[in-house]
């Protein structure tokens, strides 16, 4: 059994040599900002206290506010993981670290920036990593002038970028030919943090590494597979920001949709980068664009008897535009038409305001034929639970122990959390940020497979904002509207209700 001390060490030989005895400057572009402050310090700390990246990595901050270093450390601290007696380690991080501020469309002012890169490099040969936590509108004007200004004269630079990637295929063309007009494809990382979830990494190993699923992973026995992200809150007063982009745009064309990809792909030439970027893409250029008949959208509505938030509706948000018609709940099936996968429903639902805290993939197989159980019997199922509790089982009918002689639904379980006791499986921003390091692309999304996504679902997004189609009400804290489950039913899944996973007591 592989300890937790064995796993960080494992991470730690993928930058073993020259490069990692290299100094290194990770800059946070908008370290004012939200997403620096719960994620990216949090993540850049757990690697420093965890000896993940290079001993000498400097951190530097840029955003337009007037901050110090201090500034920085008090945002982050409650969101910072610090176990008693690492309190030296914590204030040695923070010396590691700087602070430039100024504009986003100033020149001065990154060439400021870049003044204070060259002193923490003092001559000599480094690399720079420069994290964009920026809202798109100001990204043209940053990758411009980080190009001009700051990129590394000795050593490689490389940029990564937060979605979204665009809002529909136009913008997000825009954007791509600017930053191909930039920088190489090897210098950009499009980061999709679902990417780095141990489950949807697993993906590969559980198909391509066991013979026993290649032969039935094909038209021929599944039936269909539905790809799930549910969330048990709403929007939480970040409603002006959400009802600009909606459901579909922040979950489904990105996070659901290469989760589709990697569970669909052929299996690639080699575990490369390239190798497995070139299937995914040609998964998606099979792929219809998505139809409005094929797509139940949601809004939810507060519960008169919930308690808390759960009595507000999307709509009671103050920061959202009065009689907003926003989907906050998407369910959509979408077809591949090649020579595995034609037929088969992949059924995409996500929603906010669900019942549960869920992401998992479903695959369920079609009937056994030449039933001689009197239809006793029900469709298997393999389930990938990606969050929480991660989990791989399987559904299967056995002999009902005792004296019967009848079916009985139960599961072959592989729940982490009993499995691989001790083990702590890493962040998904600790993989990705690490894969930046190691210069590995594999879990990145390519400027191809971009617009392949979006070419499927511009053309309904459209459609959506120009017809103002109006979603459909669900109660806050219910499992989305029916029409949903209706829709998943015509599209060959069949849900019985008669089982229910739990949780390994062991």
């Amino acid at each position: 059994m592989a300890s937790e001390a064995q796993g960080v060490e494992l991470i730690r030989e993928s930058m073993e040599g020259e490069e990692r005895a290299l100094p290194h400057i990770f800059v946070v572009m908008g370290a004012s900002g939200d997403l620096a402050k719960k994620k990216i310090y949090p993540t850049l700390w757990t690697q420093y206290k965890d000896a993940l990246i290079p001993k000498n990595t400097f951190f530097v901050g840029y955003a337009r506010s007037k901050l110090t270093v201090e500034d920085i450390k008090k945002k982050a601290m409650p969101y910072l993981k610090v176990k008693d007696g690492e309190k030296e380690k914590l204030d040695a991080f923070f010396k590691m670290n700087s602070y430039v501020s100024g504009a986003y469309n100033d020149h001065a002012a990154f060439e400021n920036l870049n003044c204070e890169l060259n002193k923490i490099e003092d001559g000599k040969k480094a690399n720079r990593l420069f994290y964009l936590a920026l809202p798109p509108s100001v990204f043209a004007d940053v990758t411009t002038h980080l190009k001009a200004t700051c990129m590394s004269k000795t050593g490689w630079t490389r940029v990564i970028v937060e979605k979204p990637f665009g809002k529909d295929s136009d913008s997000s063309a825009q954007l791509s030919n600017h930053l191909s007009s930039l920088f190489k494809e090897e210098e950009i990382y499009r980061i999709d943090h679902y990417l780095g979830k141990e489950m949807v990494q697993n993906l590969m190993i559980l198909r391509f590494g066991n013979l026993i699923f290649g032969p039935t992973w094909n038209r021929n026995h599944i039936a269909s597979v539905v790809i799930t992200f549910k969330e048990p809150f709403g929007t939480q007063g970040r409603g002006g920001y959400f009802d600009e982009f909606g459901i579909i745009r922040d979950v489904m064309q990105n996070h659901l949709l290469q989760i589709l990809t990697l569970a669909a792909m052929e299996k690639p030439v080699s575990t490369s980068a390239e190798d497995i970027r070139n299937e995914k893409v040609k998964v998606l250029r099979c792929m219809p664009e998505l139809k409005l008949d094929d797509v139940v959208l949601g809004q939810y509505v507060g519960d008169p008897e919930g308690e808390g938030d759960a009595k507000d509706g999307y709509l009671d948000d103050p920061t959202v535009p009065k009689g907003s018609v926003t989907p906050t709940f998407a369910a959509a099936v979408l077809y591949i038409c090649n020579e595995r996968w034609d037929g088969v429903p992949f059924i995409l639902k996500c929603g906010k305001a669900l019942n549960e805290r869920k992401a998992e993939v479903r695959i369920q197989f079609r009937d056994t034929p030449g039933d001689i159980f009197g239809g006793q019997t029900q469709r298997n199922e393999l389930v990938i639970r990606v969050q929480p509790d991660e989990a791989v089982y399987c559904k299967f009918m056995t002999k009902k122990p005792g004296m019967a002689f009848n079916p009985v639904e139960t599961e072959l379980d592989l729940t982490y959390g009993s499995r691989y006791k001790g083990v702590s499986l890493p962040d998904a921003y600790v993989r990705l940020i690490l894969d930046v390091f190691c210069g590995s692309q594999m879990h990145f999304v390519r400027t191809d497979e971009l617009a392949e996504a979006w070419r499927i679902f511009t053309p309904l997004l459209h459609k959506i904002e120009s017809e103002k189609v109006k979603p459909l009400p669900y109660k806050y804290g219910g499992r989305g509207p029916p029409e949903a489950d209706e829709l998943s039913a015509k599209h060959n899944f069949r849900f019985t209700g008669t089982y229910k996973w739990s949780k390994p007591q062991l």
